[in-house]
C-alpha cells in the first residue's frame, strides 16, 4: 500500500486504485471524480460498489488525486477513509469514465439523507428561459432525495423510485456529458420525463388562500396544510385531526419571512437555512399575525423554511408569481401550517392509496405525484439548548446519516422504546438511528416500526445477530426478534437513556447519569423515571432515584395534573385541600381515598413531578397531551431562581416535595421560575454529591424533561460550576427517540 486515508504517495507510481468510503453515493460523488481526473489528465474508471466508490487512475499527476478527493469532495459527502493501493494491470489507452456499479459482498456505503433544493436548482426553476422553469422535480446531484426513494444500495437509478421514468433524450445528454452538472445525477428529471404533480402550485395557493386544508405529497410523505393567518381554518385543522392542543408547524418562504415571526440568532438561522431544513422551535414575536390556534397560547413558534420545489413554487404563487430572481430574498406575509398528515395516533400517510382511504374527512383536496415514496419520514424538529442545536425528533434531513460509535459494535438491531420510537442497526463502528417512528399505541404504527427497520436493515445489508429492546415484558419490540428467529437481549430503559449519551461522546468507563422522564420498567418492577445511575458499560447501578409520588389513578396521572397535585397535596399534609382547589366532589373524594390507602401505586418519576407543580399552580389540570402543562410551565420562566433549603437528600433520594410545598401559593410565573431554578440546584447537588463519592466527574443528562430547555441549560451550568463535565444530547433526543442507541451500546459491552 502506498498511502492511507488520504495522504497522498509522493512516489511515482503509474497507476493508483483508490477506495473511498463513506457517503459517496447519491451525492455526486463519481462525476466530481470524473471531472478531477480529468483536470489532472488522468486515465481510468470510477465506479460504485458495495464498499463505496472504487477509483483506478493513471497519470503522472496521479500522486495528486487521493488528497484532492478529501479537500474538494461535494458538498453531500462524507469521507471517512480514502485508501490507496498501486494498480495492478496495465493503464487504459487514454480517456476516464464512469462505469457501471456493482453489487458484490456486504454492503459497506450508506445513502445520504435527503437535502434541500439547492440555489442551482432554484435559480433554474425561477428562470423563464430554462427548460426546467417551474418545474416541481427539479434536483442534481447537490440537493434532493435521497433516503426516501432509495430501495437499496448501490445508489443507481434502477434502485430508487425514479426507476420508472426513463430519461428523455435532452435528459439523457445531461446525463452522460462529463461537462454538465446533472452529469451522472440519478434524480435527473425534466418536464417532458419526470414525475408529475397532480394540481399546479398556483391552484393549490388558490385552495390554501380560500380557507381550505390541502393534504400534499412531499418527499417523505404528506403534510396536511392551511393558511397559517386564518384562525378558523387552523381550528377546523385541529378539530379534524383532532390534534387539540399540540403546536403546529409552520413553512415561511425564506428567512426574511422568518425574522418577522420569531427571534432567530445566528445559529437557530444557520439551523433554519442547513440543507437539512428542520422545524426550528423559537421565541415568537409577538403579534406576528399568526393564528393563536398555531402554538395554542405558548410563546413559541415552530418554524421551517421550503425544501423541496412544490414548496418554493407555492410561495412564489402566493407572491402574485414575480418574475425577478430576488422575490426568493424578500419578505412575505405568506405563511403555512405544515403538519403531518396522519390521522390521530396513526403514522404519516405516504401513499397516494393511503392518502385517499386514510385523510378522507380531514382534507378538502389531496395534491399528489407518481414519484413514489420507498419509506415514510418526517420532519425533524430542533431548538437550541445550551448553545448548540438539540433534537426533539430527529428524522428527514437527518435520518440516516451514521452516528460515530469511536469503536467496533457487533450487527445489532435495536427496537427502542413503546413512546416516540426509533429503531437503531449498527455496523462495524457506526450506528444508523431511523426516522421518527411514533407511539407504538395501535398495529399502524407496529407495522411502520418493522418497516423502518426492515428499510435500513436493507440499505445497508446488516443481519444482526442480537435484536435488543426495553425490560418492560409487554413492550412490542421483541416481535422483531420472534420474526427473525434472533436472540432476545432486554435493557433497563433509564441505563439505555444513559449509555446512548455515553456512546454518542465516546465515554468508555464509568460515569454519571441522570434519567429524568415520564416512565421506564425498573428493575425492581418498578415505575422509575428520576434516576441517578453509575453506567459502566453493561453494568448499571441505581445510586439513588426521587422520592416517590403517588398515582392516584395510574396512567391518568399523566394528563391530568391534578392528580399529582393532589398526591402532593397529601404528602404535605394538607390533603383537606383537595376539593378545595380541584372541585368536582365525587372524583376529588374518591382520589382522596385512594392517597389514603397503603396499596396505592407510587413512582421516582420527575415527570410526574413536574406534573405536579402545573397542578398545584393552577396549569392545564386536564391536559390534551402527556408535555402540555410542564411546556407551558416552562414557558412562564423568565429568570430562574433558587429557593435555598427547599430539597432533602437522604440515602441517595431527592425529594423535591418542600419545594412543592413552597411554591404552591404562589403566582404561576414566580412559581415556575422557582421550582426550576432549584429543581436544577437539587439535581445538581444531588449529582455533585455522587461524584465526590464515587470519583467521577462526567455526568450525562438524558430522559424526556430534559427536553426543558431551562432545565437543561441550568443543571447543566450548575454542573459545571461545581468542576463536573455534563453531557447533553446532540445526535439524538434526550426523550425515547434517543434510547435505541443506548440499548445497542449495552448489548454490545454485553458480548
Amino acid at each position: 500500500m502506498l498511502a492511507v486515508d488520504g495522504q497522498a504517495t509522493t512516489q511515482p507510481a503509474e497507476g493508483l486504485r483508490i477506495r473511498v468510503r463513506g457517503r459517496v453515493q447519491g451525492v455526486g460523488f463519481r462525476p466530481f471524480v470524473h471531472a478531477l481526473a480529468r483536470r489532472l489528465g488522468l486515465a481510468g474508471t470510477v465506479r460504485n460498489d458495495a464498499e463505496g466508490v472504487l477509483v483506478e487512475a493513471w497519470g503522472t499527476r496521479v500522486g495528486e488525486l487521493p488528497a484532492l478527493l478529501r479537500a474538494q469532495a461535494p458538498p453531500l459527502a462524507r469521507i471517512d477513509a480514502v485508501e490507496v493501493q498501486a494498480a495492478t494491470g496495465g493503464a487504459p489507452p487514454s480517456g476516464f469514465t464512469i462505469v457501471d456499479s456493482v453489487r458484490e459482498g456486504p454492503v459497506r456505503t450508506d445513502i445520504g439523507p435527503d437535502a434541500a433544493t439547492c440555489e442551482d436548482c432554484l435559480d433554474e426553476l425561477f428562470d423563464p428561459a430554462d427548460r426546467r422553469y417551474l418545474h416541481p422535480f427539479i434536483t442534481c446531484t447537490h440537493c434532493g432525495p435521497r433516503f426516501t426513494i432509495t430501495s437499496r444500495l448501490p445508489y443507481d437509478r434502477p434502485q430508487t423510485t425514479m426507476a420508472g421514468f426513463a430519461l428523455c433524450a435532452r435528459c439523457e445528454r445531461e446525463y452522460t456529458d462529463p461537462a454538465d452538472r446533472r452529469f451522472h445525477a440519478e434524480t435527473t428529471c425534466c418536464p417532458d420525463c419526470g414525475p408529475r404533480l397532480s394540481l399546479p402550485p398556483a391552484a393549490i395557493w388558490e385552495l390554501l388562500a380560500g380557507g381550505a386544508i390541502v393534504a400534499i405529497q412531499g418527499i417523505g410523505g404528506y403534510h396536511l396544510a392551511c393558511d397559517a393567518r386564518d384562525e378558523a381554518a387552523v381550528a377546523r385543522l385541529r378539530i379534524r385531526k383532532q390534534r387539540e392542543a399540540k403546536p403546529l408547524a409552520v413553512m415561511v418562504a425564506n428567512l426574511a419571512s422568518a425574522r418577522r415571526l420569531a427571534r432567530i440568532d445566528e445559529a437557530a438561522a444557520a439551523c433554519l437555512g442547513s440543507r437539512e431544513r428542520p422545524i426550528v422551535v423559537l421565541d415568537a414575536e409577538p403579534g406576528n399575525g399568526i393564528a393563536r390556534s398555531v402554538s395554542m397560547g405558548l410563546p413559541t413558534l415552530g418554524l421551517m423554511l421550503p425544501y423541496t420545489p412544490i414548496h418554493h413554487l407555492l410561495f412564489h404563487a402566493a407572491a402574485g408569481a414575480p418574475a425577478d430572481a430576488a422575490w426568493r430574498h424578500r419578505e412575505w406575509p405568506a405563511a403555512l401550517v405544515m403538519t403531518s398528515a396522519n390521522p390521530h395516533g396513526e403514522p404519516l400517510v405516504h401513499t397516494a392509496a393511503e392518502a385517499r382511504a386514510r385523510l378522507v374527512g380531514i382534507a378538502d383536496a389531496i395534491v399528489d405525484h407518481d414519484r413514489a415514496i420507498a419509506v415514510r419520514c418526517d420532519d425533524s424538529v430542533l431548538r437550541m439548548v445550551d448553545g448548540a442545536p438539540a433534537f426533539i425528533r430527529r428524522a428527514r434531513g437527518y435520518v440516516p446519516e451514521p452516528i460515530d460509535l469511536g469503536r467496533e459494535f457487533p450487527p445489532l438491531l435495536a427496537t427502542g422504546a413503546y413512546l416516540k420510537n426509533a429503531v437503531c442497526v449498527t455496523r462495524g463502528r457506526e450506528a444508523f438511528v431511523s426516522q421518527h417512528v411514533g407511539d407504538l399505541d395501535g398495529p399502524e404504527a407496529r407495522r411502520f416500526q418493522h418497516e423502518a427497520a426492515a428499510h435500513l436493515l436493507r440499505i445497508l445489508d446488516v443481519r444482526p445477530t442480537q435484536v435488543v429492546g426495553d425490560l418492560h415484558p409487554d413492550f412490542p419490540g421483541r416481535a422483531l426478534a420472534d420474526a427473525a428467529d434472533l436472540p432476545w437481549v432486554a435493557v433497563q430503559h433509564h441505563h439505555a437513556h444513559v449509555a446512548s449519551v455515553l456512546a454518542e461522546h465516546h465515554v468508555v468507563g464509568p460515569a454519571l447519569g441522570l434519567a429524568l422522564d415520564g416512565y421506564g420498567y425498573g428493575s425492581d418492577g418498578g415505575a422509575w423515571g428520576g434516576e441517578l445511575l453509575r453506567v459502566d458499560g453493561a453494568a448499571c447501578a441505581r445510586l439513588g432515584h426521587l422520592a416517590p409520588i403517588a398515582l392516584p389513578g395510574g396512567d391518568r396521572c399523566a394528563r391530568e395534573p391534578w392528580r399529582c397535585a393532589s398526591a402532593a397535596l397529601h404528602a404535605m399534609g394538607r390533603a383537606a385541600e383537595i376539593r378545595a382547589r380541584f372541585g368536582d366532589e365525587p372524583l376529588t373524594a374518591g382520589v382522596a381515598m385512594m392517597l389514603a390507602s397503603t396499596a396505592i401505586a407510587t413512582t421516582s418519576s420527575a415527570g410526574r413531578w413536574f406534573d405536579a407543580a402545573c397542578g398545584l399552580l393552577g396549569l392545564h389540570l386536564r391536559a390534551d397531551h402527556e408535555g402540555q402543562a410542564p411546556m407551558a410551565l416552562e414557558s412562564l420562566v423568565r429568570s430562574p431562581r433558587v429557593l435555598a433549603g427547599t430539597w432533602r437528600i437522604v440515602d441517595g433520594v431527592l425529594d423535591p416535595l418542600p419545594l412543592l410545598a413552597a411554591i404552591a401559593d404562589r403566582e404561576p410565573r414566580d412559581g415556575a421560575e422557582c421550582f426550576h431554578g432549584t429543581l436544577a440546584a437539587a439535581l445538581s447537588d444531588w449529582a455533585t454529591q455522587a461524584a465526590r463519592a464515587s470519583g467521577l466527574s462526567t455526568i450525562a443528562l438524558s430522559g424526556g424533561c430534559f427536553l426543558n430547555r431551562v432545565l437543561a441549560e441550568e443543571t447543566a451550568a450548575a454542573l459545571r460550576r461545581a468542576g463536573l463535565r455534563p453531557l447533553l444530547p446532540r445526535a439524538l433526543p434526550p426523550n425515547d427517540g434517543g434510547i435505541a442507541l443506548g440499548q445497542a451500546a449495552v448489548a454490545a459491552a454485553m458480548a
